[in-house]
């Protein structure tokens, strides 16, 4: 009989019968036994088997004492950072300290620590030595080789280095956790498990590799060497090189093992999990989750209340954006669950007290890309493009929507639904091609607003996205307005767009800010580009190259020159009119500062450039910073580089803060602490 709850205390164990957890999920993130949690999933799928698992949520890292007060895990502990990379948790792209925190009750900050994987795992171990630590989620995923990480702006270490855990678990978890799980139980040293697929592990110095061969798919048996950790970091090259022969060995149907030498130790990365058949998602999603956060928690979870009546459908992503992670993380293979699944979650959420009639969500990473796979399996097999959409759509791609106008229709027919929204985004070369699906979606899914991701205009930028063209945009609106208007229904677009990404100078986001002019389109929030570890962008952000052509990348790093690009975004922000006049005029584009129908700005500051002006003048003074706040009141200063974001607020953070201080995490007690750049 499954729990309610999983067990979250020594109490609640022993309320349980248990004499001790076999396992133990520790998790950065409050815990919500909801299928969009990580711990859920991951614990369900365990309890499902007949495991005894228990969650030990957002303990304090400071000690062990958490760890201990759960007892010794019979057979290992399960460590995760959470849903989220805990870095871009924490911290803005300007790598100032967020103001609160999605996965944890009432939005606090402060509950865990920068990094959390390598500083829970030394607790576990130091808990009760001997006990094997398993590394998984996003954080450990991202981090499995050596990395490029953005806030301390060095090469790092496998986390297996800093943790010191015995495996790492990468990709989506549910099969090789359940392995790991059976074969510890069956008396198996964590050390022989070393064969599985979707792990990595360090060899001990003296250890020799193994011969493995991993059944499944007709791999090439052979191991593929990535340049070592002391080449990466030394050497821009290496790092690109690395970064591309890495990326090759991402499908399942194909990829090698992959090996990298750090120092006198080896690094082994297995090829990837087998993507889930649909019976096999179907059995995920269709276990007893509670769908509410434990009842531990006085304070509402925001990551919850903004999906409680959302529904996954599906996992994976053939996109192959190199700004993008889920790929690294779920795949590129798409794996779906049934009708019949979904379907049973709706009527799960419609019988709810508390349900208002409105599915908030019917997706996944892309909404419209349920149940589309390469129509040719001895194709996909030997496949090893990174996109399947990129430059151009394969034509072995199959596109048909049918199978998700098919669900969408069922679900909106489950007793109790009035209305089926689909907001987790759609792909729009995708839909621009089938104008049956598009009618259906305008008609019944969107309400009032569309979220799309052209993410620029610029097709210079564009192709460092591995994004379609500009006009692929324009082919969609054209469509979508169309469809809007046989529907009888006046509808919007919300395309986001990000600033700062390689590629993209003053020249890129001028054009963009052009666009947004005649279009229209006024963007509230700005996305700014974070260099997240493996990713093909940060790679070019590290070292100024593209990967696999190795051409130079130019890309906006000076604080300054950040805040150009996000002004320009949003030139018709007053507040923004001084740094936009200065960049125009800077970029020789004097022509966009006046009154006529192409201009930009006015050729004079509005009132409210002025107060703002003023107002970050009395800030800077308020901070001390004579200098500075004269050099606002004479319009010689950019504008405050923490606001907009936030709420605006003025904290400053030393690169060095960032995650890398001998205090990890944030300092409880101290609000409003500020730190300034050195020679700011």
């Amino acid at each position: 009989m499954p729990a309610a709850f999983l067990p979250t205390t020594a109490d609640e164990i022993r309320a349980l019968g248990w004499e001790r957890p076999d396992v133990v999920l520790v998790s950065g993130d409050a815990y919500v036994d909801h299928p969009s949690f990580a711990a859920a999933v991951i614990g369900r799928v365990l309890e499902a088997r007949g495991w005894k698992v228990a969650v030990l949520p957002q303990p304090d890292w400071r000690s062990a004492d958490a760890w201990r007060a759960l007892g010794r895990p019979r057979l290992f502990w399960a460590v995760s950072a959470g849903n989220m990379d805990s870095m871009i948790n924490h911290y803005t792209a300007n790598r100032k300290r967020r103001n609160d925190d999605a996965y944890s009750p009432g939005g606090r900050i402060g509950l865990r620590p920068d990094r959390p994987t390598a500083i829970y795992a030394q607790r576990c171990r130091e808990a009760f030595p001997g006990v094997p630590v398993v590394l998984g989620g996003v954080e450990a995923s991202l981090r499995r080789i050596a990395h490029f990480d953005y806030w301390s702006e060095t090469v790092r270490p496998s986390m297996l280095v800093s943790s010191k855990a015995d495996l790492l678990v990468y990709g989506m978890g549910e099969k090789p956790v359940v392995e790991i799980a059976r074969r510890l139980d069956a008396g198996e040293p964590v050390t022989a498990l070393r064969d599985l697929r979707g792990v990595a592990y360090l060899l001990g110095r003296t250890e020799a590799l193994a011969e493995h061969r991993f059944p499944g798919a007709s791999n090439d048996p052979r191991t593929v060497e990535l340049p070592s950790l002391e080449e990466v970091s030394s050497d821009p090259r290496a790092f690109a090189r690395m970064t591309a022969l890495h990326h090759h060995e991402t499908s399942p149907l194909n990829a090698r093992r992959v090996v990298q030498r750090h120092g006198d130790r080896l690094l082994v990365q297995n090829p990837p999990t087998l993507p889930l058949t649909e019976a096999e998602m179907d059995a995920v999603y269709d276990l007893p989750y509670a769908r509410r956060p434990h009842p531990r928690y006085a304070e509402p979870v925001p990551a919850f209340e903004m999906i409680k009546d959302s529904v996954t459908i599906m996992r994976g992503c053939f996109g192959g954006c190199t700004f993008c992670s889920i790929t690294m993380h779920q795949g590129r293979i798409i794996q779906s669950r049934s009708p019949e699944s979904v379907v049973r979650e709706v009527e799960r959420i419609a019988k709810d007290p508390a349900f208002r009639g409105t599915i908030s969500d019917v997706g996944g990473p892309t909404a419209n890309m349920y149940r589309m796979r390469c129509t040719k399996p001895e194709v996909e097999a030997k496949c090893r493009r990174l996109s399947c959409i990129h430059p151009v759509v394969c034509p072995l791609l199959g596109t048909d929507h049918g199978p998700t106008v098919d669900l969408l229709r069922r679900t909106r027919a489950v007793p109790g639904v009035k209305r089926v929204h689909v907001a987790s985004g759609i792909r729009m070369d995708l839909a621009a091609k089938d104008d049956a699906y598009l009618d259906e979606l305008v008609r019944h899914h969107v309400g009032g607003h569309l979220k799309v991701a052209p993410e620029h205009v610029s097709d210079t930028v564009l192709e460092k996205m591995k994004k379609p063209p500009q006009a692929t945009f324009e082919t969609f609106s054209e469509r979508f307005a169309a469809a809007s208007r046989r529907a009888g229904r006046e509808q919007y677009l919300v395309p986001y767009f990000i600033a700062g990404h390689p590629g993209s100078g003053v020249a890129e986001m001028i054009e963009l800010a052009e666009f947004l002019r005649r279009t229209g389109y006024r963007p509230r929030q700005v996305q700014d580009f974070i260099p997240a570890p493996m990713d093909i962008a940060t790679c070019m952000w590290h070292t100024g190259l593209d990967p696999f052509t190795m051409e130079p990348v130019t890309s906006a790093k000076r604080l300054r020159d950040r805040v150009v690009q996000r002004a320009l975004m949003q030139f018709f922000d007053p507040k923004h009119w001084f740094t936009v006049r200065r960049a125009l005029l800077d970029a020789g584009r004097g022509d966009l500062i006046g009154d006529g129908p192409r201009c930009l700005i006015p050729s004079h500051p509005p009132p409210e450039a002025l107060e703002a002006r003023r107002a970050a003048a009395e800030a800077a003074a308020r901070r001390g910073t004579a200098a500075e706040a004269r050099a606002r009141l004479e319009g010689d200063a950019d504008e405050d580089p923490t606001g907009g974001e936030d709420g605006g607020d003025e904290t400053y953070v030393h690169a060095q803060d960032a995650g890398t201080s001998p205090t990890v995490g944030y300092r409880p007690g101290r609000p409003g602490a500020r730190r300034r750049r050195p020679g700011r």
